[in-house]
């Protein structure tokens, strides 16, 4: 080989050799880029698709707090138990009973509850189913019954003598009071009614012939209330009879009379 060939081979390793040494010259591309320790290039980076972050770690379920025990509750009091008059039925006023045993004999105008007014007959002893007992007979005249009452129990069954004259006053001045109407079914205050005159008080009966009575004024009764009102009336009418010693029927006119001047 000649001396000018060996000479452009040195010369042009020397070139190459500065090449490799010498800085690179830019070309308007970016530098690649380093992603963890993997070199990526802008051409790659598109290219590849990358790794969407990683979700987060769901955390475990921290366990439930025990709820406190629940603090013993009281017993309840028993309710107390309400009477069977104010659950089924109409309360029942109480008949006049005597304060003291009271004593009858033949000829005596009595009234007893559920009948009204009758008339001793006769006291004797009776031998009932092997009891011997003293019987008060009682006729009642427009029943056309008689009616046997012990003399034991006469005062427990509410047979009583006739009321006074000022007992019965205190019956003719309710008359005089303002009616008092509850706002109830007919048909619970119709059974207060019933109960009211088979009481036997006249005070009582005289309530409802009051809560009843109509003046000309105003609406008529219903046939229902008119019944009730009659067989109150008829009570009252008896026993001022019996107290007057006159019949009924001039009773119950000398009653129609007063109430006509009640307002």
């Amino acid at each position: 080989m000649d001396q000018t060939a060996a000479a452009k081979i040195d010369a042009s390793a020397a070139l190459e050799s500065r090449a490799e040494t010498s800085a690179p010259l830019s070309t308007g591309n970016p530098s690649p880029k380093r992603v963890g320790t993997k070199t990526r290039t802008p051409e790659t980076a598109r290219a590849e698709p990358e790794t969407a972050a990683p979700a987060p770690r769901a955390e475990a379920p921290k366990p439930a707090e025990e709820a406190p025990a629940p603090e013993p509750k009281q017993a309840a009091k028993p309710a107390a138990a309400r009477p069977v008059n104010q659950v089924e039925g109409p309360r029942h006023p109480p008949s006049r009973v005597p304060s003291a045993a009271e004593t009858y004999v033949a000829g005596d105008y009595v009234v007893y509850p559920t009948h009204g007014v009758g008339i001793v007959q006769r006291i004797a002893v009776e031998e009932i189913a092997g009891h011997r007992l003293e019987l008060i007979h009682i006729t009642f005249e427009e029943n056309r019954m008689t009616l046997r009452v012990p003399v034991a129990k006469a005062r427990s069954a509410g047979l009583r003598k006739l009321a006074s004259r000022k007992g019965f006053d205190e019956a003719m001045a309710v008359l005089r009071g303002k009616a008092r109407i509850k706002r109830t079914m007919w048909s619970r205050r119709a059974q207060e009614y019933e109960a009211k005159i088979n009481s036997g008080d006249p005070v009582a009966i005289a309530e409802v012939v009051r809560d009843l009575h109509r003046n000309a004024a105003q609406p008529d009764q219903s046939f229902s209330e008119r019944q009730i009102y009659e067989a109150a009336m008829d009570r009252l009418a008896a026993e001022l009879a019996a107290i007057d010693r006159t019949d009924k029927a001039t009773a119950a006119q000398k009653l129609a009379d007063f109430l006509k001047t009640v307002t």
